[in-house]
């Protein structure tokens, strides 16, 4: 019995049979005399509802799992060269791609006796968007292995992450002898190993049959995601080029605004002297006109006194 397979028996058994599972294991390996696997069995800390909702989910499509962490690295480069229109239709589609699948945890959970409250399924959802935009809360995930959700705040990092077990051990000592039972006891004892037979054959098929719908849907879901990123990092190839037109034309623009600004420097100065030559003018103006006056007044005159001479 090693500690990474009861550690992935563990954390599929609910939150609420969590310590009596624990307690079991603990005492097979005290009376198997391992010691020290009976205490690192019994420091495994009990998963919180929403971290066994996500494990539950990774066992049932771990591959549509471990696409959404590679979507979520694709999605990652492409933010950097789509425009805001383009970002806010992805974070919808992301966002969609998130709800179904914490439909499907809860979907899963409840098949397993088990219904999921709206907060236990936000949890799930932010644990599995804390999955999608960071590697370290992907890798937690996908260990199966959760005690407590996963929060992803974009800027302090992902919280709630747990390391995943990598325990190596020496084999554990051989058990004991069984001692002989009695011929009776072992007719009894092969009728019932007989029905346990039967009964674990029954399970192996209806486990079959859940799994081959199970991976139906998953494939169907993992071909959706990967055309999200097919659609995506086109999209990308596009942003970029239509980036690098832009960058070409306010080049352009921008040579012609300064070229423009010279221009309107120059018409300016132009205004200016020609302003200045206008004020002269009327000036100029203003003094000859008011010769005149004064020229037609003594002309005027002078006529009034020709006029007044020849009378006399």
């Amino acid at each position: 019995m090693e500690l990474d397979d009861v550690a992935d028996e563990l954390y599929a058994v609910h939150p609420e049979e969590f310590v009596t599972a624990r307690s079991a294991r603990v005492e097979e390996a005290r009376a198997a005399g391992d010691r020290a696997l009976a205490k690192e069995v019994g420091a495994l800390p009990k998963p919180s509802t929403a971290a066994w909702v996500v494990n539950v989910l990774v066992r049932a499509h771990r591959d549509e799992i471990e696409a959404l962490t590679e979507l979520g690295a694709l999605l990652r480069e492409a933010q950097d060269s789509l425009a805001g229109d383009q970002l806010r239709a992805l974070n919808t589609q992301r966002g969609q791609l998130l709800s179904a699948l914490t439909r499907q945890a809860a979907a899963r959970a409840r098949e397993r006796g088990h219904a999921v409250s709206t907060s236990v399924a936000g949890q799930v959802e932010e644990t599995l968007r804390a999955a999608m935009a960071d590697p370290e809360a992907g890798e937690a995930v996908l260990s199966g292995r959760l005690t407590s959700p996963l929060s992803y705040s974009g800027l302090g990092g992902v919280t709630g992450v747990r390391p995943q077990l990598r325990v190596v051990r020496e084999p554990a000592a051989a058990p004991p002898r069984r001692r002989r039972e009695p011929a009776g006891d072992g007719d009894r004892r092969s009728r019932e190993e007989e029905r346990r037979r039967e009964r674990e054959e029954a399970a192996r098929r209806a486990a079959e049959e859940r799994h081959r719908r199970e991976l139906a849907e998953a494939r169907e879901e993992a071909a959706a995601a990967a055309a999200l990123a097919e659609e995506t990092a086109a999209r990308a190839a596009e942003e970029r080029d239509r980036a690098g037109e832009l960058d070409e034309r306010h080049e352009q623009l921008r040579a012609r605004v300064e070229e423009l600004t010279a221009e309107l420097a120059r018409a300016e100065e132009e205004a200016g002297e020609v302003a200045a030559e206008l004020r002269r003018a009327e000036r100029h103006r203003t003094t000859a006109e008011r010769q005149a006056r004064d020229a037609a007044a003594a002309r005027d005159r002078a006529q009034a006194r020709v006029e007044e001479l020849e009378e006399t």
